[in-house]
């Protein structure tokens, strides 16, 4: 038999709103697989109020002639759900990239098999050959795992403010990742809704993708991380474009909008030792078992959430450590990680860039970070050269890369 054959059968989930010039690239992208065994379903979606907004009907009009080439391409492999033609877009309460992935995935849900695979992309997100085929075989090879969130590289900008900004932002999350790695927190994954997959079975067992105008990704691989083992390492890689874009309320585009304006304040490098703080709880968590230990993550989680000792809860419903230890992290989840992050993060003053010298310092060989060539007592993530920028990006993804690996052989 065929390898292919005994592999699952995957259902591409592809939202689009405006994207003309990048859906026939990912388009291309996709007929050019070598795993054949695929269907792609795709949204073409926006708010209804836009066909009545004259600053809108260029979009409406795009849209419409979006759904009209979607529609000429093979109808058995590809499924088009039309959410933006007149009387078929959202009503102003229920709309967004949230809901054109939950509306697509619920379809897919509806057609497959409880083993095949759901692959959520991107219209501006390109990918090799052997994408489909790799995600394939992991989850063929990893049969109990819910999820897969999939090593990224954003593409290089031509547009020298745009590349700029995507490198500080692809800065800032590597950082937030690879801090979170090296204090083995469950939720060290980076949500892109262009790298996330999952079997039928697991969307269904966490209830589906919760619809949001922005974040969903998080929210949905939050979800499935607390249900299960999640799959970080991936032989293929997707390559998202770096583009400033306001579709959704936060994110890349949305970073890189503010970031270019010059406002990171939504995007900090985070002081390295606020995630000690998060280990040292971590390290805790057992002991609390029998007497919750007043930490600083201890103090948050009780102004947050309004609880004189938010582990006692816990105690009565879990009767092993093991259990218990679980819940803890269940409760202090990715979310409020980042709220104490944010709300913490005045306690080590200091810069951006000094922030990320003191992590590389405290983290990686003095040989290495010399090598680079980058004089650190003037860098500046606005004025220092794009090549030192770059070279920190690749830094990082590099030591991203070696975590994912090794995280495939625990």
């Amino acid at each position: 038999m065929d390898l292919q054959e005994s592999l699952p059968f995957i259902h591409i989930a592809l939202p689009v709103l405006n994207e003309p010039q990048f859906l026939r690239r990912v388009v291309d992208c996709i007929s050019r697989q070598t795993y054949g065994r695929y269907k792609v379903y795709i949204c073409v979606n926006q708010p209804e109020a836009w066909w009545n907004d004259s600053d809108k009907s260029e979009i409406c009009l795009t849209n419409e002639m979006t759904l009209e080439w979607l529609r000429a391409l093979d109808p058995g492999t590809f499924s088009v759900i039309d959410r933006a033609s007149r009387n078929h877009g959202w009503n102003m309460k229920n709309f967004g990239i949230g809901w054109a992935r939950k509306v697509i995935m619920d379809r897919i849900v509806n057609q497959a098999d409880p083993s095949d695979l759901i692959l959520s992309l991107d219209a501006d997100t390109t990918f090799n050959e052997n994408y489909f085929l790799s995600v394939a075989l992991n989850f063929y090879n990893n049969q109990d795992a819910v999820g897969l969130a999939a090593p990224y590289f954003h593409l290089i900008s031509e547009d020298p403010r745009a590349y700029r900004a995507i490198l500080r932002y692809e800065i800032y999350m590597r950082h937030y990742q690879l801090n979170l790695w090296r204090i083995a927190s469950p939720y060290t994954f980076t949500a892109l809704g262009s790298a996330i997959a999952c079997p039928v079975w697991a969307y269904k067992a966490v209830g589906g993708m919760t619809p949001k105008t922005s974040g969903e990704d998080f929210y949905f691989l939050q979800k499935l991380r607390k249900y299960g083992r999640i799959l970080f390492w991936n032989d293929e890689k997707v390559f998202p474009e770096a583009r400033f874009s306001d579709r959704v309320f936060f994110g890349t585009g949305p970073a890189m909008i503010k970031g270019d304006a010059g406002d990171w304040t939504s995007y900090p490098i985070y002081p390295f030792e606020l995630f000690d703080e998060i280990w040292e709880t971590y390290e805790l968590f057992p002991s609390f078992f029998k007497k919750t230990q007043s930490t600083d993550v201890v103090k948050f989680l009780s102004v947050l959430l309004k609880e004189k000792d938010p582990f006692a809860p816990l105690r009565k419903n879990f009767k092993t450590t093991e259990n218990f230890v679980r819940a803890c992290h269940e409760k202090f989840d990715g979310l409020r990680i980042l709220q104490y992050l944010k709300a913490n993060q005045k306690k080590y003053p200091g810069t951006d860039e000094e922030h990320l010298l003191k992590f590389l310092k405290a983290n990686y060989d003095q040989s290495q970070l010399r090598n680079l060539g980058i004089d650190f007592g003037s860098f500046s993530f606005e004025r220092s050269p794009l090549n030192d920028l770059e070279k920190i990006r690749l830094l990082l993804f590099e030591k991203e890369e070696e975590s994912r690996f090794i995280s495939a052989l625990c």
